[in-house]
Protein backbone atom coordinates (compact mmCIF):
# COMPACT_ATOMS: atom_id res chain seq x y z
CA UNK A 1 0.00 0.00 0.00
CA UNK A 2 3.07 2.23 0.63
CA UNK A 3 4.04 1.92 -2.68
CA UNK A 4 0.78 2.64 -4.35
CA UNK A 5 0.23 6.27 -2.29
CA UNK A 6 4.05 6.88 -3.43
CA UNK A 7 3.00 6.39 -6.83
CA UNK A 8 -0.19 8.36 -6.90
CA UNK A 9 1.81 11.35 -4.75
CA UNK A 10 4.29 11.30 -7.75
CA UNK A 11 1.58 11.65 -10.55
CA UNK A 12 -0.34 14.00 -8.39
CA UNK A 13 2.96 16.20 -8.33
CA UNK A 14 3.92 15.65 -12.05
CA UNK A 15 0.13 16.58 -12.73
CA UNK A 16 0.35 20.19 -10.56
CA UNK A 17 3.34 20.72 -12.75
CA UNK A 18 1.93 20.30 -16.01
CA UNK A 19 -1.46 22.20 -14.58
CA UNK A 20 1.22 25.42 -13.69
CA UNK A 21 2.71 25.08 -17.24
CA UNK A 22 -0.22 25.02 -19.38
CA UNK A 23 -1.47 28.06 -17.56
CA UNK A 24 1.45 29.99 -19.17
CA UNK A 25 1.38 28.19 -22.35
CA UNK A 26 -0.27 29.30 -25.50
CA UNK A 27 -1.97 26.60 -28.08
CA UNK A 28 0.05 24.81 -30.16
CA UNK A 29 1.14 20.90 -30.46
CA UNK A 30 3.25 20.96 -27.79
CA UNK A 31 -0.08 22.89 -25.36
CA UNK A 32 -2.10 19.67 -26.42
CA UNK A 33 0.59 16.74 -25.58
CA UNK A 34 0.89 17.78 -22.07
CA UNK A 35 -2.84 18.62 -22.27
CA UNK A 36 -3.32 15.07 -23.36
CA UNK A 37 -0.93 13.98 -20.52
CA UNK A 38 -2.33 15.53 -17.75
CA UNK A 39 -5.57 13.82 -18.50
CA UNK A 40 -3.92 10.22 -18.32
CA UNK A 41 -2.64 11.12 -14.82
CA UNK A 42 -5.98 12.17 -13.93
CA UNK A 43 -7.19 9.04 -15.25
CA UNK A 44 -4.25 7.34 -13.57
CA UNK A 45 -4.23 8.63 -9.87
CA UNK A 46 -7.67 7.44 -9.77
CA UNK A 47 -7.15 4.39 -10.62
CA UNK A 48 -4.33 4.10 -8.23
CA UNK A 49 -7.12 5.80 -5.24
CA UNK A 50 -9.38 2.66 -6.42
CA UNK A 51 -6.37 0.39 -5.75
CA UNK A 52 -5.38 1.80 -2.74
CA UNK A 53 -9.22 1.31 -1.46
CA UNK A 54 -9.20 -2.35 -1.96
CA UNK A 55 -5.22 -2.36 -0.51
CA UNK A 56 -6.82 -0.98 2.70
CA UNK A 57 -9.86 -3.05 2.96
CA UNK A 58 -8.12 -6.26 2.07
CA UNK A 59 -5.39 -5.45 4.64
CA UNK A 60 -8.43 -4.58 7.44
CA UNK A 61 -10.03 -7.56 6.77
CA UNK A 62 -7.21 -9.60 6.96
CA UNK A 63 -6.14 -8.06 10.28
CA UNK A 64 -9.67 -8.73 11.86
CA UNK A 65 -9.16 -12.32 10.71
CA UNK A 66 -6.08 -12.48 12.97
CA UNK A 67 -7.71 -10.57 16.05
CA UNK A 68 -10.57 -13.32 15.81
CA UNK A 69 -7.99 -16.27 15.58
CA UNK A 70 -5.94 -14.76 18.14
CA UNK A 71 -9.01 -14.80 20.79
CA UNK A 72 -10.12 -18.25 19.85
CA UNK A 73 -6.29 -19.79 20.47
CA UNK A 74 -5.78 -20.40 16.47
CA UNK A 75 -2.55 -20.67 14.93
CA UNK A 76 -2.05 -18.43 12.35
CA UNK A 77 0.27 -20.75 9.76
CA UNK A 78 -2.49 -20.43 7.11
CA UNK A 79 -3.30 -16.87 7.04
CA UNK A 80 -0.31 -16.21 4.06
CA UNK A 81 1.93 -13.08 4.23
CA UNK A 82 2.40 -11.64 7.83
CA UNK A 83 3.67 -8.72 5.95
CA UNK A 84 0.42 -7.75 4.20
CA UNK A 85 -0.55 -5.60 6.97
CA UNK A 86 1.00 -2.34 6.71
CA UNK A 87 0.21 1.20 8.52
CA UNK A 88 -0.52 4.08 7.02
CA UNK A 89 -0.61 7.40 9.13
CA UNK A 90 -1.64 10.38 6.97
CA UNK A 91 -2.68 13.55 8.18
CA UNK A 92 -6.79 14.31 7.93
CA UNK A 93 -7.43 16.46 4.78
CA UNK A 94 -9.71 18.09 6.31
CA UNK A 95 -9.85 19.32 9.94
CA UNK A 96 -10.88 22.34 12.03
CA UNK A 97 -8.67 25.27 11.09
CA UNK A 98 -6.87 23.35 8.25
CA UNK A 99 -5.81 25.15 4.70
CA UNK A 100 -9.06 23.65 2.68
CA UNK A 101 -13.11 23.71 3.11
CA UNK A 102 -14.72 20.37 3.03
CA UNK A 103 -18.11 21.93 1.18
CA UNK A 104 -16.03 24.20 -1.37
CA UNK A 105 -13.85 21.02 -2.41
CA UNK A 106 -17.28 18.60 -2.12
CA UNK A 107 -18.53 21.14 -4.96
CA UNK A 108 -15.50 22.32 -6.52
CA UNK A 109 -14.92 18.55 -7.51
CA UNK A 110 -18.13 18.39 -9.01
CA UNK A 111 -17.56 21.20 -10.95
CA UNK A 112 -14.22 19.45 -12.11
CA UNK A 113 -11.75 20.90 -10.09
CA UNK A 114 -8.88 18.37 -10.22
CA UNK A 115 -7.40 19.41 -7.67
CA UNK A 116 -10.61 19.29 -5.20
CA UNK A 117 -11.29 15.75 -6.66
CA UNK A 118 -8.14 14.83 -5.53
CA UNK A 119 -8.01 15.96 -1.94
CA UNK A 120 -11.99 14.75 -1.50
CA UNK A 121 -10.41 11.63 -2.70
CA UNK A 122 -7.96 10.90 -0.15
CA UNK A 123 -10.60 12.20 2.09
CA UNK A 124 -12.94 8.99 1.03
CA UNK A 125 -10.08 6.81 1.34
CA UNK A 126 -9.09 8.07 5.08
CA UNK A 127 -13.56 8.04 5.80
CA UNK A 128 -15.88 6.74 3.45
CA UNK A 129 -17.43 2.93 4.57
CA UNK A 130 -19.71 1.02 2.78
CA UNK A 131 -23.07 1.68 4.29
CA UNK A 132 -24.78 -1.12 1.85
CA UNK A 133 -27.20 0.46 -0.06
CA UNK A 134 -27.16 2.75 -3.32
CA UNK A 135 -30.22 4.54 -2.29
CA UNK A 136 -27.96 7.39 -1.99
CA UNK A 137 -24.58 8.53 -2.77
CA UNK A 138 -22.55 11.36 -0.54
CA UNK A 139 -19.35 11.88 0.29
CA UNK A 140 -18.71 11.34 3.79
CA UNK A 141 -18.65 14.55 6.36
CA UNK A 142 -15.38 14.54 7.79
CA UNK A 143 -15.35 13.57 11.56
CA UNK A 144 -14.37 16.90 13.04
CA UNK A 145 -17.45 18.65 11.97
CA UNK A 146 -19.86 16.03 13.34
CA UNK A 147 -17.69 15.83 16.27
CA UNK A 148 -17.85 19.82 16.56
CA UNK A 149 -21.38 20.57 16.05
CA UNK A 150 -23.36 17.26 17.11
CA UNK A 151 -23.00 18.19 21.00
CA UNK A 152 -24.72 21.02 19.94
CA UNK A 153 -27.67 19.31 18.57
CA UNK A 154 -27.32 16.65 20.88
CA UNK A 155 -27.89 18.77 23.74
CA UNK A 156 -31.66 18.83 22.31
CA UNK A 157 -31.96 15.24 22.30
CA UNK A 158 -31.80 14.01 25.56
CA UNK A 159 -33.09 10.14 25.16
CA UNK A 160 -30.80 9.83 22.00
CA UNK A 161 -27.90 10.68 24.39
CA UNK A 162 -29.02 8.23 27.14
CA UNK A 163 -29.66 4.86 24.87
CA UNK A 164 -26.78 2.80 24.42
CA UNK A 165 -25.02 2.51 20.58
CA UNK A 166 -23.39 0.24 18.86
CA UNK A 167 -21.84 0.37 15.18
CA UNK A 168 -24.70 -0.07 12.42
CA UNK A 169 -23.47 -3.13 10.20
CA UNK A 170 -21.81 -2.28 6.87
CA UNK A 171 -24.45 -3.94 4.30
CA UNK A 172 -28.21 -4.72 4.54
CA UNK A 173 -31.45 -2.87 5.52
CA UNK A 174 -32.33 -4.52 8.36
CA UNK A 175 -31.22 -5.27 11.58
CA UNK A 176 -31.51 -8.93 13.94
CA UNK A 177 -31.66 -9.00 17.28
CA UNK A 178 -31.93 -11.94 19.52
CA UNK A 179 -34.55 -11.57 22.61
CA UNK A 180 -34.99 -14.24 24.45
CA UNK A 181 -38.28 -15.92 25.06
CA UNK A 182 -37.80 -18.52 27.22
CA UNK A 183 -35.16 -18.71 29.89
CA UNK A 184 -33.60 -21.64 32.04
CA UNK A 185 -35.18 -22.61 34.94
CA UNK A 186 -33.72 -24.33 38.27
CA UNK A 187 -35.74 -26.53 41.12
CA UNK A 188 -34.77 -28.09 43.73
CA UNK A 189 -34.08 -32.31 43.39
CA UNK A 190 -37.03 -34.23 44.86
CA UNK A 191 -34.78 -37.03 45.75
CA UNK A 192 -30.82 -38.17 45.44
CA UNK A 193 -30.65 -39.86 41.45
CA UNK A 194 -33.60 -38.24 40.66
CA UNK A 195 -34.02 -35.74 37.48
CA UNK A 196 -33.36 -32.48 37.94
CA UNK A 197 -35.39 -29.30 36.37
CA UNK A 198 -34.27 -29.32 32.59
CA UNK A 199 -35.63 -26.03 30.67
CA UNK A 200 -33.77 -25.31 27.37
CA UNK A 201 -33.25 -21.47 26.22
CA UNK A 202 -35.05 -20.31 23.38
CA UNK A 203 -35.05 -17.19 21.45
CA UNK A 204 -36.51 -15.31 18.47
CA UNK A 205 -35.19 -12.74 16.12
CA UNK A 206 -36.11 -8.92 16.61
CA UNK A 207 -36.03 -7.73 13.04
CA UNK A 208 -35.14 -3.68 12.89
CA UNK A 209 -35.23 -1.79 9.75
CA UNK A 210 -32.52 0.32 9.18
CA UNK A 211 -34.05 3.94 9.03
CA UNK A 212 -32.71 7.06 6.86
CA UNK A 213 -32.88 10.44 8.42
CA UNK A 214 -32.17 13.11 6.23
CA UNK A 215 -31.83 16.83 6.09
CA UNK A 216 -31.62 19.58 3.35
CA UNK A 217 -31.32 23.41 2.76
CA UNK A 218 -30.76 25.28 0.00
CA UNK A 219 -27.17 27.05 -0.97
CA UNK A 220 -26.12 29.88 -3.26
CA UNK A 221 -23.61 28.71 -6.05
CA UNK A 222 -21.97 32.42 -4.32
CA UNK A 223 -21.54 30.83 -0.93
CA UNK A 224 -20.41 27.45 -2.53
CA UNK A 225 -17.82 28.60 -4.80
CA UNK A 226 -16.63 31.43 -3.13
CA UNK A 227 -17.17 30.72 1.14
CA UNK A 228 -14.58 28.23 1.77
CA UNK A 229 -11.50 30.97 2.38
CA UNK A 230 -9.22 30.33 5.21
CA UNK A 231 -10.50 32.19 8.18
CA UNK A 232 -14.42 31.62 7.15
CA UNK A 233 -15.94 29.18 8.17
CA UNK A 234 -18.80 28.01 5.86
CA UNK A 235 -18.93 24.78 7.67
CA UNK A 236 -20.04 26.56 10.82
CA UNK A 237 -23.55 28.37 9.29
CA UNK A 238 -24.47 25.03 7.18
CA UNK A 239 -23.72 21.92 9.69
CA UNK A 240 -25.26 23.57 12.89
CA UNK A 241 -29.15 23.70 11.56
CA UNK A 242 -28.29 20.73 9.48
CA UNK A 243 -26.54 18.45 12.45
CA UNK A 244 -28.85 19.96 14.47
CA UNK A 245 -32.29 19.42 12.63
CA UNK A 246 -30.66 15.42 12.14
CA UNK A 247 -30.15 15.05 15.25
CA UNK A 248 -33.26 16.52 17.00
CA UNK A 249 -35.26 14.46 14.67
CA UNK A 250 -33.64 11.37 15.31
CA UNK A 251 -34.30 12.11 18.79
CA UNK A 252 -38.15 12.50 18.27
CA UNK A 253 -38.55 9.68 16.06
CA UNK A 254 -36.85 7.33 19.31
CA UNK A 255 -39.41 8.56 21.41
CA UNK A 256 -42.37 8.76 19.27
CA UNK A 257 -41.84 6.89 15.96
CA UNK A 258 -44.93 4.41 14.66
CA UNK A 259 -42.64 1.47 13.18
CA UNK A 260 -43.72 2.47 9.82
CA UNK A 261 -43.67 4.53 6.94
CA UNK A 262 -39.82 5.00 7.37
CA UNK A 263 -40.58 5.41 11.31
CA UNK A 264 -38.65 3.16 13.87
CA UNK A 265 -40.54 2.09 16.43
CA UNK A 266 -40.29 4.64 19.19
CA UNK A 267 -40.60 3.67 23.47
CA UNK A 268 -44.07 4.99 23.04
CA UNK A 269 -45.71 2.63 20.66
CA UNK A 270 -43.76 -0.19 22.26
CA UNK A 271 -46.56 -2.95 22.50
CA UNK A 272 -46.58 -5.26 25.66
CA UNK A 273 -45.40 -2.25 28.08
CA UNK A 274 -46.46 -1.55 31.40
CA UNK A 275 -48.78 0.95 32.17
CA UNK A 276 -49.86 3.24 34.86
CA UNK A 277 -52.78 5.46 34.37
CA UNK A 278 -52.94 8.94 36.40
CA UNK A 279 -56.92 10.40 36.79
CA UNK A 280 -56.92 13.90 37.85
CA UNK A 281 -59.10 16.97 37.17
CA UNK A 282 -56.35 19.16 39.41
CA UNK A 283 -53.09 17.28 39.45
CA UNK A 284 -50.71 18.04 42.38
CA UNK A 285 -47.36 16.87 43.12
CA UNK A 286 -48.27 14.41 45.99
CA UNK A 287 -50.71 12.96 43.97
CA UNK A 288 -48.23 12.27 41.26
CA UNK A 289 -45.72 11.09 43.07
CA UNK A 290 -47.00 7.26 44.20
CA UNK A 291 -47.95 6.63 40.43
CA UNK A 292 -44.07 7.34 39.62
CA UNK A 293 -43.62 4.46 42.13
CA UNK A 294 -45.69 2.29 41.09
CA UNK A 295 -44.10 2.93 37.58
CA UNK A 296 -41.06 1.51 39.34
CA UNK A 297 -42.38 -1.38 41.08
CA UNK A 298 -43.80 -2.54 37.54
CA UNK A 299 -40.54 -2.66 35.58
CA UNK A 300 -38.74 -3.94 38.57
CA UNK A 301 -41.65 -6.66 39.32
CA UNK A 302 -42.12 -7.74 35.30
CA UNK A 303 -38.46 -7.09 34.05
CA UNK A 304 -36.69 -8.88 36.84
CA UNK A 305 -34.60 -6.02 37.05
CA UNK A 306 -34.00 -2.26 38.49
CA UNK A 307 -35.56 0.33 36.81
CA UNK A 308 -32.84 2.96 35.78
CA UNK A 309 -34.33 6.26 34.66
CA UNK A 310 -37.30 8.73 34.25
CA UNK A 311 -38.06 10.46 30.96
CA UNK A 312 -40.91 13.62 31.13
CA UNK A 313 -41.30 16.54 29.17
CA UNK A 314 -39.80 19.83 30.88
CA UNK A 315 -43.28 21.17 31.19
CA UNK A 316 -43.72 18.07 33.98
CA UNK A 317 -40.58 18.55 35.59
CA UNK A 318 -41.71 22.23 36.11
CA UNK A 319 -44.93 20.62 37.19
CA UNK A 320 -42.50 18.96 40.15
CA UNK A 321 -40.56 21.65 40.88
CA UNK A 322 -43.27 23.82 41.24
CA UNK A 323 -44.98 21.99 44.01
CA UNK A 324 -44.76 22.59 47.75
CA UNK A 325 -46.65 21.42 50.62
CA UNK A 326 -48.91 22.80 53.30
CA UNK A 327 -46.17 25.77 54.64
CA UNK A 328 -45.29 26.32 50.89
CA UNK A 329 -42.02 24.59 51.23
CA UNK A 330 -40.97 23.35 48.12
CA UNK A 331 -41.60 19.15 47.31
CA UNK A 332 -38.18 18.88 44.69
CA UNK A 333 -35.64 20.80 46.24
CA UNK A 334 -32.41 22.53 44.57
CA UNK A 335 -29.47 20.06 44.77
CA UNK A 336 -27.61 22.34 46.27
CA UNK A 337 -29.18 22.12 49.78
CA UNK A 338 -29.55 19.43 52.03
CA UNK A 339 -32.83 17.14 51.49
CA UNK A 340 -36.09 16.86 54.40
CA UNK A 341 -39.11 15.58 53.29
CA UNK A 342 -38.79 15.87 49.57
CA UNK A 343 -39.91 13.67 46.94
CA UNK A 344 -36.59 14.70 44.60
CA UNK A 345 -33.82 16.72 44.24
CA UNK A 346 -32.93 18.83 40.91
CA UNK A 347 -32.77 22.20 39.23
CA UNK A 348 -35.84 23.71 37.78
CA UNK A 349 -33.91 25.57 35.03
CA UNK A 350 -32.03 22.39 33.50
CA UNK A 351 -33.00 20.84 30.59
CA UNK A 352 -31.45 17.15 29.25
CA UNK A 353 -29.21 14.47 30.43
CA UNK A 354 -29.90 14.61 34.01
CA UNK A 355 -31.93 17.17 35.26
CA UNK A 356 -32.49 15.82 39.07
CA UNK A 357 -33.69 12.72 40.51
CA UNK A 358 -37.23 11.30 41.84
CA UNK A 359 -36.94 7.75 44.11
CA UNK A 360 -32.81 7.81 43.75
CA UNK A 361 -33.20 7.42 39.93
CA UNK A 362 -32.29 9.62 37.33
CA UNK A 363 -34.97 12.10 35.45
CA UNK A 364 -33.98 13.17 32.04
CA UNK A 365 -36.16 15.64 30.52
CA UNK A 366 -37.04 15.92 26.88
CA UNK A 367 -38.78 18.42 24.75
CA UNK A 368 -39.80 15.61 21.68
CA UNK A 369 -42.00 13.72 24.67
CA UNK A 370 -45.63 14.16 23.03
CA UNK A 371 -47.96 16.96 24.89
CA UNK A 372 -50.58 16.55 22.97
CA UNK A 373 -52.08 12.79 24.07
CA UNK A 374 -55.73 12.24 25.46
CA UNK A 375 -58.83 13.44 24.01
CA UNK A 376 -58.17 16.92 24.88
CA UNK A 377 -54.93 16.84 23.15
CA UNK A 378 -53.29 18.57 26.19
CA UNK A 379 -51.06 15.57 28.03
CA UNK A 380 -48.01 14.27 27.99
CA UNK A 381 -46.86 11.12 29.06
CA UNK A 382 -43.99 9.54 31.90
CA UNK A 383 -41.55 7.04 31.20
CA UNK A 384 -40.26 4.71 33.50
CA UNK A 385 -37.34 1.89 32.31
CA UNK A 386 -34.01 -0.07 32.00
CA UNK A 387 -32.11 1.92 29.64
CA UNK A 388 -29.68 -0.77 28.08
CA UNK A 389 -32.43 -2.53 27.17
CA UNK A 390 -33.05 -0.23 24.29
CA UNK A 391 -30.09 -0.34 21.34
CA UNK A 392 -29.44 2.06 19.08
CA UNK A 393 -27.54 1.03 15.99
CA UNK A 394 -25.79 3.75 13.98
CA UNK A 395 -23.89 4.53 11.21
CA UNK A 396 -21.63 7.76 12.76
CA UNK A 397 -21.12 8.45 9.37
CA UNK A 398 -23.17 11.59 8.18
CA UNK A 399 -23.23 11.41 4.22
CA UNK A 400 -23.40 15.06 2.34
CA UNK A 401 -24.65 15.43 -1.64
CA UNK A 402 -25.28 18.02 -3.82
CA UNK A 403 -28.33 18.43 -6.12
CA UNK A 404 -28.89 21.29 -8.75
CA UNK A 405 -32.27 22.72 -8.48
CA UNK A 406 -32.65 25.89 -9.76
CA UNK A 407 -29.44 26.97 -11.83
CA UNK A 408 -31.46 29.75 -13.23
CA UNK A 409 -31.43 31.47 -9.68
CA UNK A 410 -27.49 30.12 -8.97
CA UNK A 411 -29.20 27.76 -6.03
CA UNK A 412 -27.98 24.47 -4.72
CA UNK A 413 -29.43 21.64 -2.37
CA UNK A 414 -27.13 20.64 -0.02
CA UNK A 415 -28.93 17.40 1.59
CA UNK A 416 -27.20 15.70 4.86
CA UNK A 417 -28.74 11.98 5.78
CA UNK A 418 -27.64 8.97 8.07
CA UNK A 419 -29.01 5.62 8.70
CA UNK A 420 -29.98 4.13 11.91
CA UNK A 421 -31.89 0.64 13.65
CA UNK A 422 -33.82 1.33 17.02
CA UNK A 423 -34.03 -1.71 18.88
CA UNK A 424 -36.74 -0.36 21.45
CA UNK A 425 -39.10 -3.80 21.93
CA UNK A 426 -36.45 -6.27 23.28
CA UNK A 427 -38.06 -6.22 26.79
CA UNK A 428 -41.54 -4.71 27.03
CA UNK A 429 -41.57 -5.37 30.64
CA UNK A 430 -39.17 -2.96 31.73
CA UNK A 431 -40.63 -0.21 30.40
CA UNK A 432 -43.89 1.52 32.14
CA UNK A 433 -45.88 4.30 30.65
CA UNK A 434 -47.69 6.93 33.15
CA UNK A 435 -50.35 8.59 31.34
CA UNK A 436 -53.73 9.91 31.69
CA UNK A 437 -55.64 13.52 32.44
CA UNK A 438 -53.51 13.96 35.70
CA UNK A 439 -50.54 14.77 32.78
CA UNK A 440 -52.39 17.92 31.64
CA UNK A 441 -50.82 20.88 30.49
CA UNK A 442 -49.64 21.89 34.11
CA UNK A 443 -50.64 25.21 35.28
CA UNK A 444 -48.25 27.76 37.67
Amino acid sequence: MKKLIEARDSKVAELDGLVAELDEMEAGEDFDAKFARSNELHTEVKELNDKIEEAREAAETLKAVKESRMELNVEDEDLGDKEAIVEVNEPDMYRKGGEHSFIADAWRSKQGDYKAQERIGKHQDHEARDIGTGAFTGLVVPQYLVDEYAPIARAGAAVYNAIPKKPLPDFGMKVEVSRITTGSQAAEQASQNSAVQETNIDDTLLTVNVDTVAGQQDVSRQALERGGQPGFSLESIIFQDLVAAYYGKLDELMIEGSGSSGQPLGIRNVSGQNTVTYTDATPTVGEAFPKIADAVQKVNANRFAPATAIIMHPRRWGFFTAGVDGNSRPLVLPSGNNPDNAVGIGEAAAYGNVVGNILGLPVITDANVTTTDGGGNDQDQIYVLKVDDHILFEDNLMQLKFEETNAGSLTTKMVVYGYSAFASGRYPAGMTKIQGTGLITPSF
